[in-house]
């Protein structure tokens, strides 16, 4: 099944971003490469693809696990979370309808 999971960046976190995300990345990457990542990408705080200085406000993804108990789990051992980057993290189960 298909799973939301959005990470919510703690206020002044954009440098503990920075230093843990290829870390993050290498394990969407695995993900991507079992073909169960559908997308991945983080949230600016500002109207821009590119905020700078602003940063995130978090991350969100839709990933296939085989229940919501895995996907929680990936999700609390993401390197965000022990980098202090999230202040929060949820996981919801995700029902794509289109495309």
């Amino acid at each position: 099944m298909l799973y939301a999971i959005l990470g919510r960046d703690r206020p002044g976190s954009l440098e503990a971003r920075l230093a843990a995300r290829p870390a993050h990345l290498e394990r969407l990457q695995a993900l991507l490469a079992e073909g169960r990542l559908i997308l991945a990408g983080p949230l600016p705080a500002i109207d821009s693809p590119d905020p700078g200085d602003a940063g995130f406000q978090g991350s969100l993804l839709v990933v296939e696990f085989e229940s919501l108990d895995a996907a929680r789990t990936w999700a609390d051992a993401d390197p965000y979370v022990a980098a202090g980057v999230y202040a929060a993290v949820e996981v919801f189960p995700f029902k794509r309808v289109l495309p």
